[in-house]
């Protein structure tokens, strides 16, 4: 063995000596991309490095605090074996600051009023629903849209689809045509491709129209009232049809047609197609119309509740602005929530299949339905308030009764009905079912279960990042916690409740806000035909995404084809089961849907207020 020189041995000691792992990969800091509010508690975090000292400097790079770590909060993956939480709540002076730890730099963050820093992304998520806008009353927006899908005026209306398959997914027999022509043009798009639900645009209805409601917004009313537009619609009161859906996502190679999801294109490119039945794309641009049950017959609850919530919340906001308009809206309203199936319910109509939409809770949605009757009906002078209140008190019991244990989002309204009934119950309802106490403490529950998930997170994120709808269910904790301190005056959950938001804004592993066009690191690649094909500088405006998810839900993802490359790297970040893909193709985390986006702007909004 040749010796190497006394002074030369020694040099290299030291760089072999110092290479454990966390020193190997830099440091990164997590903020909220957008900032925290004055007064509330504030958390950054550092990924990787080690204990000790952080700074925060101001926007000229002068320190203004300094502070420490505390112990580890967890492993996130090997590269990064330790997190730490980096208490910025003492920062109580507005301004514009970077967090320095470990030798990284975070990015650059607001301390301000809440209403500055987040009624802006009320405003920046209602551009979303415009993007969204289908039909002859697009808005042409950041993307150039186009109308589209004009053939919606004389739809054909078919019966229930079969599915089969492990999926739940495959088409097992043809469409059966069964009535129309009907007028289902316009309305929103639900997600990244142009199939429309009911009950996807109801849900978010009732939280724009909450939020319209109680902070008037010239752009925000346009929106509600385009949507409640495509929903009367939906709704035939004539012979009492409710269509749930138009468009099918799913084709079928057997039966020789394509789905919604077939063809990667821009939505004005159906409207050029020279088809003719029996054609494989017959039904990309004449698109079947689905009831949700025969004329007449029993609604699926969930669909009855929500449906009746939108329409109520719509004659709210119009009750001094065109009483006529509130009241037909209410007439709407009642005639489907009376419509409802409470018995022998089985499953519960969302989508076809349902397997794209598998809610199983309908309860809740029922309460929503009959809180904002009532409050429609007191706003107009209805004598049948206290009735539908009475109503709302029931299913509130008997949803706290069942084994749901959602929160809010997608598939349960809850909270929003809680919040509401509360109000309700405290003007007095003669013979209701429970009282505001019951309806705190179901809040409280659904609280309770989200800090105690947080608190085996290193980030402190309430929700399961290996499942679907993390930006949302994330959005949905923030505003719940916001609404029970409203219930209740309680400010136990504010912490909580900002930490959810901040997740979705950037103090996550991966760095990113989920909110298109929010923060300075967001998607670049969103699952979205229409923001793809307008070209990498035509940003897709307040759309939330899904977030994280399992790493299992990417495998084999196809490329679609016709669409352009898009792809930003984050691998290094995926850690406990999870993973994030700004890739266009990741469909699992990086598609935008109306219902993320409109919980979002709940969460926002309620921030917003003092």
């Amino acid at each position: 063995m040749r010796l190497l020189p006394l002074a030369t041995a020694a040099a290299l000691a030291v760089p072999l000596a110092a290479t454990p792992a966390e020193a190997a990969t830099p440091a990164e800091v997590r903020v909220d991309q957008v900032g925290y509010a004055l007064g509330e508690a504030k958390h950054a975090y550092l990924l990787g490095g080690a204990a000790g000292k952080f700074t925060v400097v101001d926007e000229r790079g002068r320190a203004v605090r300094e502070g420490r770590t505390g112990a580890s909060l967890g492993a996130w993956n090997t590269r990064y074996p330790n997190v730490f939480d980096l208490d910025l709540s003492t920062l109580d002076r507005p301004g514009t600051y970077r967090v320095k730890a470990a030798g990284a730099t975070s990015p650059p963050f607001r301390i301000d009023t809440a209403r500055r820093l987040f009624r802006p992304l009320v405003r920046a998520t209602t551009e979303f629903f415009q993007a969204q806008r289908d039909g002859h009353d697009v808005v042409p927006g950041r993307l150039d849209r186009k109308p589209s899908h004009l053939a919606d005026t004389k739809a054909t209306v078919y019966a229930e689809p079969k599915f089969a398959g492990e999926g739940g997914d495959e088409i097992v027999e043809p469409l059966k045509p069964q009535g129309g022509p009907v007028d289902v043009e316009g309305g929103w798009v639900d997600a990244g491709d142009f199939v429309k639900f009911t009950s996807n645009t109801a849900y978010s209805l009732a939280e724009l129209g909450f939020v319209l409601r109680e902070d008037p917004d010239p752009v925000l009313a346009k929106e509600v009232r385009f949507g409640l537009d495509w929903l009367d619609k939906m709704w035939d009161g004539r012979t009492r049809t409710l269509y749930a859906q138009v468009g099918i996502g799913t084709g079928s190679e057997e039966f020789g047609f394509l789905g919604d999801h077939d063809v990667w294109r821009n939505p004005q490119d159906d409207d050029a197609l020279d088809v003719k039945p029996g054609d494989p794309a017959y039904f990309v641009k004449y698109r079947p119309v689905f009831p949700a049950g025969p004329a007449g017959a029993p609604l699926s609850p969930n669909l009855a509740g929500r449906v009746a919530a939108a329409f109520a919340l719509g004659a709210q906001v119009q009750a001094h602005r065109d009483p006529r308009l509130a009241r037909h809206y209410l007439a709407e309203a009642a005639s489907v929530f009376a419509q409802a199936k409470t018995a022998d319910v089985g499953e519960l109509v969302s989508a076809f299949p349902h397997a794209y939409y598998p809610e199983s809770s309908w309860e809740d949605d029922l309460e929503l339905g009959a809180t904002q009757l009532a409050l429609a009906a007191r706003k107009l002078g209805d004598p049948r308030a206290n009735g539908w209140a009475r109503d709302a008190a029931k299913w509130a019991k008997a949803y706290i009764g069942s084994d749901d244990t959602s929160t809010l989002n997608l598939y349960d309204t809850s909270a929003l009905a809680h919040a509401d009934l509360a109000g309700l119950l405290r003007t007095g309802v003669p013979g209701a079912a429970l009282g505001v106490r019951e309806l705190a403490a179901d809040l409280r529950r659904q609280l309770d279960a989200g800090v105690d998930q947080a608190k085996k997170s290193p980030f402190r994120t309430a929700v399961d990042l290996t499942d679907f709808d993390a930006a949302s269910k994330s959005f949905g904790f923030a505003a719940t916690a916001r609404l029970y301190q409203r219930v209740t005056g309680d400010t136990r959950y504010a912490a909580f409740g900002a930490q959810q938001r901040d997740f979705t804004l950037g103090a996550n592993a991966w760095g990113v806000s989920l909110v298109v066009g929010v923060g300075t690191t967001f998607p670049q690649c969103p699952h979205h035909q229409a923001a793809n094909l307008a070209g990498p500088s035509k940003v897709l405006y307040g759309a939330v995404v899904n977030g994280p998810n399992g790493a299992d839900n990417f495998a084999d993802l196809p490329f679609p084809a016709g669409a352009k490359e898009c792809t930003r790297p984050y691998e290094s970040f995926d850690g406990q089961g999870s993973r994030y893909a700004d890739d266009l193709s990741s469909w699992p985390s990086n598609e935008p849907a109306i219902d993320f986006t409109s919980t979002a702007l709940l969460a926002f909004s309620l921030a917003a207020r003092p």
